[in-house]
């Protein structure tokens, strides 16, 4: 049985590669991950909002995009701290940068220790909603 105390962070990208390497680099820290190849796969299974201490989105994933994603998030799930990552230049992400409850937007590649300090603002932010107090 997992620990219900250890955060949750899910992580939405179509690269089966970027999405094992963030898990692992989430996992090395304490925390666990919970991957999505595409955001209807997130839709159709994500965690309820008491169990996600962070999301990390692509912005470009093939069907619905993240930014697509990030707008159309269930009531349930608008308060997830999220983190938009993309290798791609896209104009309009800027202004997605500024809405409230996303923490960053980080360029692939980004180093590990950029992307953690990012999760971590989640999980304060996350904790200071009253949200899963009892993150580690």
């Amino acid at each position: 049985m997992k620990d219900p105390g250890v955060p949750i962070i899910a992580v939405v990208d179509d690269d089966e590669s970027v999405r094992e390497s963030l898990a692992g680099l989430a996992e090395s820290v304490g925390y666990e991950a919970a991957l999505f190849a595409s955001a209807e796969e997130f839709l159709q299974s994500a965690p309820h909002r008491d169990s996600l201490a962070c999301l990390i989105l692509d912005v470009r994933l093939p069907g619905m995009s993240g930014v697509e994603l990030y707008s159309q998030l269930p009531l349930s799930l608008r308060s997830v701290p999220t983190i938009f990552i993309t290798a791609h230049a896209v104009p309009e992400i800027d202004t997605w940068a500024t809405k409230p409850g996303v923490i960053a937007v980080l360029s692939k590649p980004f180093q590990p220790k950029v992307l953690l300090q990012a999760v971590r603002e989640a999980i304060i932010q996350s904790r200071s909603l009253g949200v899963r107090p009892d993150f580690n």
